[in-house]
């Protein structure tokens, strides 16, 4: 239940350009928004808009904010931003385990130890586990001590071919929606540490394992993709659920992400409530 520090570095990725004016650009360029609708948004004019990227006008900090407000750009991002125009960060970045953030610990604590017996963890911008409740530690038992050396990460535990990834009766899907998360979460952030794990979690080789993702597609009224995993002899069914933040004002808990695994079914419900209690 012992959260570790976070402190992992993780830097934007800017593209070719000086100052500002490129790096809003190719904010703008990514969601796909016309100079026009980002200055209606804004309460400006893509006259404005247009001397920005360019180099032909300093926006104000408010401005910088408000731009990359309307452009959803992650926190860790907007910090970049507002250096690249000449201000100083707006967010800090206080690592998880500063007096700072004692409440926001313990809160976490709390409620991943309140979701037991039903696993819960929480993760930073690079799925490292930063917290996990004793329902994680069931699930990963029989995984080689190798893999449990800190920093714990939750996509390598799930996918390499000798930590869960044999066990997950569904892994041609599971692994499909892992890496598309991944991907999108890439496409948001322009992480070069989470691109880099992306390829090395990609790139392990698919253990055989028994697929039955067709044979349980009608058996079982799923409202939602399970991951279904071997353990202790038995197939458990789980619904993965992600939490984060509403609207952070630090970079690192803009990062965290909390996620919980509901049972996907009632043979699954009975057994973990069994081990509860």
């Amino acid at each position: 239940m012992t959260i570790v520090p976070t402190g992992t570095d993780i830097a934007a990725a800017a593209p070719a350009g000086k100052g500002v004016g490129p790096l809003l650009r190719a904010w703008r360029e990514r969601r796909r928004v016309s100079q026009l609708e980002l200055a209606l948004r804004a309460d400006s004019s893509a006259r404005h808009i247009s001397f920005v990227e360019t180099g032909r006008s300093r926006p104000s900090e408010e401005m910088v904010l408000r731009l990359a407000e309307h452009l959803d750009v992650p926190v860790r991002e907007r910090n970049s931003l507002l250096l690249a125009a000449g201000y100083a960060p707006h967010y800090p970045e206080t690592p998880l385990d500063d007096p700072a953030l004692g409440a926001l610990r313990e809160g976490l604590e709390r409620l991943i130890q309140g979701y037991e017996p039903y696993p819960a963890l929480v993760v930073d911008a690079v799925y490292d586990v930063v917290a996990a409740n004793r329902g994680i530690t069931m699930l990963l038992d029989g995984v080689p001590e190798s893999l449990l050396q800190p920093p714990l990460n939750a996509m390598r535990l799930t996918l390499h071919p000798e930590g869960l990834a044999p066990r997950i009766r569904n892994l041609g899907e599971w692994r499909g929606h892992l890496l598309a998360q991944m991907e999108r979460q890439i496409a948001l952030h322009r992480s070069e540490p989470l691109r880099a794990l992306y390829d090395e979690v990609a790139a392990y080789p698919v253990p055989e394992a028994v697929d039955d993702g067709d044979e349980l597609a009608g058996s079982v009224p799923y409202f939602a993709l399970p991951m279904r995993i071997e353990h202790d002899g038995r197939v458990l069914s789980f619904i993965s659920s992600i939490s984060t933040f509403n609207t952070p004002m630090d970079v690192t808990v803009s990062e965290l992400a909390i996620e919980t695994f509901l049972p996907a079914d009632p043979a699954t419900a009975k057994y973990l409530n069994s081990l509860g209690g």
